[in-house]
């Protein structure tokens, strides 16, 4: 029997082996799916949010177990872990209080003496998802197109398997019915053929940008609707009107959560020339804080890496960003001893050319870069093939007129970018397609069916 197994990134030794289906598991799971479907798709909202409600309720009880299976199989520091289950619990809730607002009738004007559009469930959904965030994905994914109505079908990251084995545990633990929200551990070359099965209606991706090009393609050769939220090179912007203790604050904060392994992160810090070295000063200050180390203690803010060769990508371009000319005030050298650790580094004086600026970096990684004012800062944060979120720091009027010219899905105006089950998120070019989240994350599985009457 095959298995999937992951390494406890702290350690490098394995942590869990679960056994993945063979075809007659996996197509009586589908079968289930599909069983399950006509009658939650007519069941009422009340019935529904019940058990939602009763999920949430069983992560809330249970925070540290699932907890220390995120923090076990891919590293995230256990306080992260804590606050991850409790906004996956929040997200479930959220849906099950607002789905129906969401998806009211809506009355048109036509020539017909009624005219609306209502919002229908479409059947068995697909979600394939990532490692770096095992509950809040999931449940990003299943709570809105749950409460639409449909059933869920669940492809977790083979890193983090024993996470996707204790979220489709919890369904049943509520008393779900069958084949409503569904685990799939497969290997990643079998997800093509549920993808192309008849009973699947559509499918949502979050991961890598070649990943999801090959999730879109197939879906699309299927004509298959499908949400991607892929990759980002995200800016934080630093004018010289900003709260430079506050920006240095809370961007240290976006670049280092999950050990920078976030694609909402402040990846390309921007930094108008004025105030570039006393900010960098105060960003330095603040990095040099953090304490690498164990995730499963609450006193770490850094933990490892997810796998070895992440980390072995990373360090090629903190190498190659260096030898081109940045330079490097902290960090920047592969730690002894085991583990995938990465130490928090801080590259200043980097240009558009440098790998670190024109890849994606996950992982603890600060770079930072000069501009002489706010229409150069703009040109360079667009300077990308990614648009998923970025950041403003300036005077607020300023920074809300700068939002509308980020090819950006999503701006922080002095804050923090970050996911909100109240709020859509999703990017434009590269990063995606499709929004989750907010009123407009439900609406990406229903059938949005026009009615007119005579």
């Amino acid at each position: 029997m095959t298995t999937l197994r992951s390494i406890n990134p702290a350690t490098g030794r394995v942590q869990h082996e679960i056994d993945v289906l063979d075809d007659g598991a996996l197509e009586a799971r589908l079968g289930a799916a599909q069983a399950a479907f006509p009658a939650w798709s007519t069941a009422s909202f009340g019935g529904r949010a019940r058990v939602l409600h009763d999920v949430a309720a069983l992560m809330r009880e249970d925070v540290e177990r699932y907890a220390r299976v995120m923090t076990d199989e891919m590293g995230k520091p256990i306080r992260e872990a804590r606050g991850e289950v409790e906004k996956a619990a929040w997200c479930a809730e959220h849906y099950a209080d607002h789905a129906e607002r969401y998806l009211a009738i809506e009355g048109l004007d036509s020539d017909a003496s009624e005219s609306y559009v209502q919002y229908l469930p479409l059947g068995v959904i697909l979600g394939i998802l990532p490692w770096n965030a095992p509950f809040w994905l999931a449940f990003r994914f299943a709570a809105p197109t749950l409460m639409a109505g449909n059933t869920c079908l669940m492809k977790h990251d083979p890193n983090v398997p024993a996470c996707g084995a204790a979220i489709g545990e919890l369904f049943a633990r509520a008393g779900a019915p069958e084949g409503l929200f569904t685990n799939l551990p497969l290997e990643t070359e079998r997800v093509a053929g549920v993808i192309r099965d008849r009973r699947v209606q559509a499918v949502s991706f979050t991961g890598s940008e070649k990943a999801g090009g090959i999730v879109a393609s197939t879906a699309a050769a299927e004509i298959k609707h499908s949400v991607l939220e892929l990759g980002g090179s995200d800016p934080a912007i630093v004018l010289a009107d900003a709260d430079l203790d506050k920006a240095a604050d809370t961007i240290c904060l976006s670049r280092i959560i999950n050990a920078g392994q976030s694609c909402i992160a402040a990846k390309r810090i921007i930094v108008e020339a004025s105030v570039y070295d006393a900010f960098v000063e105060r960003l330095h200050e603040r990095l040099a804080r953090l304490r690498m180390g164990d995730p499963a203690e609450a006193s770490t803010d850094i933990g490892p890496i997810a796998r070895e060769d992440l980390r072995e990508n990373l360090h090629r371009q903190v190498g190659e960003t260096v030898e081109a000319g940045a330079q490097c005030l902290m960090g920047g050298e592969l730690p002894e001893g085991d583990g995938f650790f990465y130490p928090v580094t801080l590259l200043t004086h980097v240009t558009r050319e440098m790998t670190a600026a024109k890849e994606e970096t996950f992982g603890p990684v600060a770079v930072v870069m000069k501009v002489a004012d706010e229409d150069e800062a703009v040109e360079l944060a667009n300077d990308t093939d990614y648009g998923l979120a970025a950041a403003v720091w300036t005077s607020t009027k300023r920074g809300v007129a700068m939002a509308r010219r980020l090819e950006t899905g999503q701006v922080a105006v002095n804050g923090i970018v970050k996911t909100d089950p109240r709020l859509p998120s999703g990017g434009v070019k590269r990063s995606g397609i499709g929004r989750e989240l907010g009123p407009h994350g439900i609406h990406e599985f229903v059938n949005a069916q026009q009615v007119w009457v005579a």
